[in-house]
């Protein structure tokens, strides 16, 4: 038998014998009414309390909105102005303020301001992002450093990276960081520009302002201001459809 010590509304203690899943689960509804009443009380908007799950030992800044069917766990901080929306689940990480969380997840990332995740971005372990970065749907993060400004939009996998400022990084790339025993890191400079559908075989530098084409394998590194293009020339075979089997 437990007994959980724990308040309702506004101060009023009492003790509550747990024998059972049942009663469990009323004890633990008990405790996050309360702690979201106090995250109310302190300034922070929940859409939908009921279906809004935060640990206690979250802390979150004023007029931060946290829409329905979200879950905050660990040792997470927000700060302020801050959208979360539904779906998402954070946990233990440090988030700036005026971001915007669309139905992502986190866990143990670090987001500086500004900064839009989402929908449907997952966030690992070590992925921190600069000021104003641009992480969106189906992207993943992990273990990578994304400075300031730096957009990766659609469709991407981010892993084991320095990436620079001001650098695009187009739909379908990724960074391949794992030979099957070990993982190696890519450095991408200032402003370099990632074309659509690059595969980055790391260990590899791509400089500040290079450029790669869509499509490529990169394997080695790009210089400066040079554009790397690392696949096979289009053959088109005329008249091919005429050899064709028809029904």
């Amino acid at each position: 038998i437990r007994v959980l010590r724990m308040s309702r509304g506004l101060g009023d203690v009492y003790k509550r014998q747990v024998n059972d899943r049942v009663a469990l689960s009323v004890a633990n509804r008990v405790m996050h009414e309360r702690i979201n009443h106090q995250l109310m009380i302190s300034g922070v908007e929940l859409v939908d309390p009921a279906s809004t799950f935060i640990d206690g030992t979250v802390v979150i800044g004023q007029d931060t909105l946290i829409e329905a069917g979200v879950t905050i766990l660990g040792q997470t901080v927000i700060g302020k102005n801050n959208v979360i929306t539904q779906g998402s689940r954070i946990s233990d990480s440090v988030i700036g303020d005026d971001n915007v969380i669309t139905s992502s997840h986190l866990e143990s990332a670090q987001l500086a301001n500004g900064v839009t995740v989402g929908p449907y971005a997952h966030l690992r372990p070590q992925a921190d992002l600069g000021d104003n970065v641009h992480i969106g749907n189906f992207v993943e993060v992990k273990q990578a450093t994304v400075a300031a400004n730096t957009k990766a939009g659609h469709l991407t996998y981010i892993g084991n990276a320095t990436i620079g400022e001001d650098v695009n990084i187009g739909a379908g790339t990724i960074f391949v960081n794992y030979d099957g025993v070990n993982k190696f890191n890519t450095t991408v400079g200032d402003r370099a520009f990632i074309g659509s559908n690059t595969k980055i075989v790391a260990p590899v530098n791509i400089a500040s302002e290079a450029i790669t084409a869509a499509g490529s394998t990169i394997t080695n590194n790009v210089p400066g201001h040079a554009m790397a293009i690392a696949r096979a020339r289009q053959i088109n075979k005329e008249n091919f459809w005429d050899h064709m089997p028809h029904k």
